[in-house]
């Protein structure tokens, strides 16, 4: 294992966050602040309680999750479309490196960022609600298994796209609206049965059921279905990212 190599990388991709900390780190918080004035405030002074959580502390995972799930795609995606934009990918392609490694050192650090920004807005979150956690290691396995996902996901779009315009549009126009109809702000329970059907379609819902269960012991659907779904997600991404790095897909192009 060439441990200097992923530590290099690591470190590369660790500086241009803190190079921008205020788009990096500051606009997602500042933006779920303003998701909990708006919708803990406006909406949770009518709807009191679901499920016997307060409406304030109910949204609190589902919040967490939209920021997650988007900026991991969009760190770690960034992290390998750049090089491949600007030419030094062949550095890269050809250096001493395993894909393994690779993977280690960029998705790794997306996934820091990314777990950094959802403890930050866990604990701004504590400032406007009255919050529990009944399992905070298994909401910190959660967190970990979600964010290594989507930054296996995000890495696998950075490969695939050939634009800006492709790097944005998955998140954009696919991850937020799922994440929006995934139940972040209600439980799927309130859903009249055609719609809620419907919506156990949406994996989203699965991440988020199983992110809430770790803080109030319930969820929409169940939590080894939850942890079954975004494993198996965990080890496509997986597999799809290191045959992309062996082959040279959309890289040696």
């Amino acid at each position: 294992m060439n441990v200097h190599a992923i530590r290099a990388i690591y470190r590369f991709e660790m500086a241009r966050t803190f190079r921008t900390l205020a788009q990096s780190i500051l606009a997602p918080v500042i933006t779920t602040s303003l998701y909990f004035v708006v919708f803990g405030s406006a909406i949770g002074s009518r709807m009191t309680e679901i499920g016997g959580v307060p409406y304030g502390a109910f949204i609190v995972p589902g919040l967490m999750m939209l920021s997650i799930l988007t900026e991991s795609i969009g760190n770690a995606s960034f992290g390998i479309y750049f090089p491949k934009w600007s030419g030094t990918i062949y550095e890269l392609l050809s250096a001493p490196v395993s894909s393994i490694e690779v993977l280690l050192g960029y998705v790794g650090a997306a996934a820091t960022k990314s777990l950094m920004i959802g403890l930050i807005i866990l604990g701004t979150a504590s400032f406007f609600v009255p919050l529990r956690i009944d399992h905070p290691f298994l909401m910190l396995l959660f967190l970990l298994l979600v964010t290594s996902t989507f930054c296996l996901f995000g890495f696998v779009l950075g490969i695939w796209a050939d634009s800006f315009e492709k790097l944005q549009f998955v998140p954009m126009l696919i991850i937020t609206p799922l994440t929006f109809l995934g139940g972040s702000f209600y439980s799927i329970d309130m859903l009249p049965g055609v719609w809620r059907t419907v919506t156990l379609f949406n994996p989203v819902v699965y991440i988020i059921s199983g992110f809430r269960w770790s803080f109030f012991s319930q969820g929409d659907v169940g939590l080894v279905m939850s942890l079954g779904m975004v494993a198996t997600f965990f080890l496509v991404c997986l597999g799809a990212a290191v045959w992309m790095l062996r082959t040279g897909w959309h890289l040696r192009t």
